[in-house]
């Protein structure tokens, strides 16, 4: 049996018009009292917090504000979907420290927390690619600039034998305790900022850093049907992580150049053929060039300018799949500039031959919907 969600408002202990201020204090009071790390098994508590969050999460934004005023808890996702997550809040320690400036008087795992390890950088590479190979695809070898684990000390940033001593402030603790009249302050070693250990003579071989750069030699598959701006991702071959976290990725941004005479739209191509009056008038038949070689066209009497021929099929390859977009041609009937006499005779014959049509068109609707908007 479902139980239904309380009030946003009612959670919180606040009223429904009150502004920004009042609505992160009652949050951060209620998430003070029931953080796990100060209730511990405690699930009433875990669950209090969890609907704080949610509550101030959802509050805390203009847009799902204003919408969870107006239709409740069905107007913002974070309800209706039932899946909210709380881990992404403030530890109790954090709480602590913005509130009253001694984070870790309750929660003795901040030395964990600073040395837990931490996911590397993602990296971005740029990739300039020829049009005909976006069409293709192919397999292309790039060397990427990064920092990388240092083979002397494997990250440490100190000579492997005896570079590394126990801190003596902390006495390998990574944290000191202060006495403040009844209370236990626990504070991070400011000289091993939590580590435990200080460097006494640092790594030869990457000088303390821990990291080196260098350049690594990676094989990039491009599939055909990419466009210009696809991002590519490489797993795991962004910059290290701290403390022997995971490292980042690699982001391939492709940057594909134009074509001299094929233009892209989505999936499909587009080009322009001229041909002469005679051929518009008394049709024809072109060969068109595309990625799969000539194509012969049949273009059909009475042909006008920027008509346009579909063939299917003959456009850019969809990522992932076996189909295609389809080519458009569009024809540009092409009038000569420079006549020879018998030229000029035999048009100056047609002219009379051929009714003078040369009336104002009416607009048709699509026209006169576009004049109305501009």
């Amino acid at each position: 049996m479902s139980v239904a969600k309380r009030d946003y408002y009612e959670v919180l202990g606040v009223v429904r018009d009150c502004d920004d201020q009042v609505l992160k204090g009652a949050y951060r009071k209620l998430a003070l009292q029931h953080h796990p790390d100060r209730n511990p098994g405690d699930t009433h508590a875990e669950e209090r917090f969890k609907e704080a969050a949610e509550a101030y999460s959802v509050l805390s934004d203009p847009q799902k504000r204003a919408a969870y005023d107006r239709f409740g808890h069905q107007g913002v996702p974070t309800a209706a979907g039932g899946g909210f997550d709380a881990n992404g809040f403030p530890d109790l320690s954090d709480i602590l420290n913005e509130m009253f400036g001694f984070g870790e008087v309750f929660n003795s795992g901040s030395r964990q927390r600073r040395t837990r390890p931490q996911r590397g950088e993602d990296v971005r590479y740029d990739l300039d690619i020829s049009f005909e190979d976006s069409m293709r695809g192919l397999a292309v070898d790039i060397q990427v600039p990064r920092m990388e684990e240092c083979g002397r000390c494997k990250g440490k940033g100190a000579e492997p034998d005896d570079g590394v001593v126990t801190c003596p402030t902390c006495r390998g603790r990574g944290e000191v305790i202060y006495q403040q009249a009844f209370l236990s302050v626990r504070r991070t070693c400011s000289t091993c900022s939590g580590r435990g250990q200080i460097i006494r003579r640092p790594c030869k071989e990457c000088r303390g850093q821990g990291y080196q750069r260098r350049e690594r030699k990676l094989k990039v598959n491009i599939p055909a049907g990419v466009d210009n701006g696809t991002q590519l991702r490489l797993s795991q071959e962004g910059q290290p992580g701290a403390n022997s976290g995971p490292p980042g990725d690699l982001f391939v941004v492709l940057k594909v150049a134009e074509h001299p005479i094929f233009e892209r739209h989505e999936y499909d191509l587009h080009c322009t053929v001229p041909i002469n009056i005679a051929q518009a008038a008394l049709g024809c038949s072109v060969d068109v060039l595309t990625f799969d070689g000539l194509q012969n066209v049949k273009v059909p009497e009475g042909s006008q300018a920027g008509s346009r021929l579909r063939l299917k099929g003959f456009g850019v390859p969809h990522l992932n799949s076996s189909a295609r977009g389809d080519l458009y041609v569009h024809l540009a009937v092409k009038v000569p500039q420079k006549l020879t006499r018998d030229q000029r005779r035999m048009l100056e014959e047609l002219r009379d031959m051929l009714p003078a049509e040369n009336e104002p068109e009416e607009k048709s609707i699509l026209d006169k919907v576009k004049d109305y908007f501009m």
